[in-house]
């Protein structure tokens, strides 16, 4: 008897024992494919800056991007910069930053919303006329990884390409960039479909506070040691610092042997 209950009580702890080992593997095996789907489904653009002067980690891959026609770098080879702007209202800097644009010779891109285009068709008549491209950066700047069908998703497009063509009455170029770099791969399929082009970065720091502007020096050590052949850089046209010190900025990157490039350029190279 006592043989029979030592025997049971062997085969109960050794199942015990294989379902204390067994529920970590499940967890990190649920945990493991959550991160996945996250990272291709839905989410917010981040980079990982890992040796300075070359192009950051995306929390997606160029070739994941690439067959949605979408891109946060161009060739890590060539030192070029694409520099962007994203406009989601103007608070008196976005003169300043074109001026510094045309005596420089460089052509920048602007992701507009509605209101922007709205209150600023002179500003967007000027970009034009300078040669920039301006951007949708959506009508009303909303969550766009919360919007997955396809025709809430064009209504938030289109809007803005009618404002835009009444006001210039011009097609817009098809280049987009989300809202806070909040995305899903959805949108980058719906955006496809729309004939555009979605456009994240690889270099940004924050300046997009109005009442808490980074200093000069604060910028250089984000925008000098980060920048790397191929940059898509981000900036805001809302930053005062931005506007302040824009021309140093591109004096030193060009003295560091960078050019600029155009959005059109890029897409153009890496297709």
């Amino acid at each position: 008897m006592t043989l029979i209950l030592g025997k049971k009580h062997i085969l109960l702890a050794l199942m015990c024992c294989l379902i204390i080992f067994a529920i970590p593997v499940v967890y990190s095996s649920s945990r493991w494919s959550a991160v996945v789907e996250t990272s291709a489904g839905a989410g917010n653009w981040g980079l990982s800056f890992q040796e300075e002067g070359k192009t950051p980690v995306g929390n997606a891959t160029s070739e994941f991007l690439a067959q949605y026609d979408s891109y946060y770098a161009g060739d890590g080879q060539q030192k070029v910069i694409y520099l962007t702007f994203d406009a989601g209202y103007e608070n008196g800097c976005t003169p300043a930053i074109l001026d510094t644009l045309k005596a420089h010779g460089v052509k920048a891109a602007f992701f507009v919303v509605g209101n922007y285009i709205e209150t600023q068709p002179e500003l967007v008549k000027r970009m034009v006329d300078e040669g920039h491209i301006v951007g949708n950066h959506t009508y009303h700047h909303p969550d766009m990884s919360q919007i997955s069908d396809l025709e809430s998703f064009r209504k938030e497009i289109v809007s803005l390409e009618e404002a835009y063509r009444e006001v210039t009455g011009q097609e817009m170029q098809k280049f987009y960039r989300p809202p806070q770099g909040k995305y899903s791969e959805q949108n980058l399929k719906n955006a496809q479909q729309l004939g555009y082009h979605t456009i994240f970065w690889s270099l940004a720091y924050v300046d997009w506070y109005a009442d808490q502007q980074p200093t000069k020096e604060e910028a250089f050590s984000k925008l000098i040691p980060r920048i790397h052949p191929g940059a898509v850089v981000l900036l805001h046209s809302t930053s005062q610092t931005n506007a302040n010190i824009l021309d140093d900025l591109l004096t030193r990157w060009e003295d560091m042997g960078y050019t600029f490039g155009t959005l059109d350029q890029l897409v153009e190279k890496e297709t």
